[in-house]
């Protein structure tokens, strides 16, 4: 896991995703086109540290990395499964290069029908200082994921999560 260290260059921009009907009526996600630089890390931080009664499922991951893309199916079931609710959020912070938001980022996301909030960060520069502030025992391995709710971090895991270790998260917190 250490091997995923953050240790990179994080770029920078927002992918949102609508929720569309094919033909035959099913619901499938498509990938806005549009993106958005975030260069500030509490712009990014403001986004889901806010004092509300949201639980704010937040994913660290990159393309790159083999057990992030391995637990994106999960998190997007999950976040398909609890999308009715008006207090959860799910939100991811892709940590890969800024040179691959077109090339990688963006195909991966339409790809793969990624239906939350997508954000990368690129305050490369204070890396050292936001990783503490996510949390103090977070190495930067990646995946990561934090849970917030009225401001507050709940829950901190490095490394891969269940579908059901993710529910389990959620449910303890909503």
């Amino acid at each position: 896991m250490k091997k995923y260290l953050v240790g990179f260059v994080i770029a920078a921009a927002l992918v949102s995703c609508n929720n569309k009907k094919d033909s035959d009526g099913t619901n499938t996600e498509k990938a806005h086109e549009q993106v958005s630089v975030i260069t500030d890390y509490n712009q990014l931080f403001d986004k889901f540290t806010q004092n509300n009664e949201l639980l704010y499922v937040v994913n660290y991951w990159a393309t790159w990395c083999t057990p992030c893309v391995e637990e994106l199916p999960h998190f997007m079931e999950v976040n398909q499964e609890f999308s009715d609710h008006p207090h959860f959020e799910m939100i991811l912070v892709s940590l890969d290069k800024a040179d691959a938001l077109e090339t990688e980022v963006k195909p991966f996301v339409s790809q793969n029908h990624i239906s939350t909030d997508v954000y990368i960060l690129s305050d490369n520069k204070q890396m050292t200082e936001w990783i503490p502030l996510v949390n103090e025992r977070w190495s930067g391995a990646i995946p990561a994921t934090a849970l917030y709710k009225n401001g507050k971090q709940v829950a901190f895991t490095e490394g891969t999560l269940t579908k059901e270790e993710l529910k389990d998260l959620i449910n303890k917190h909503l």
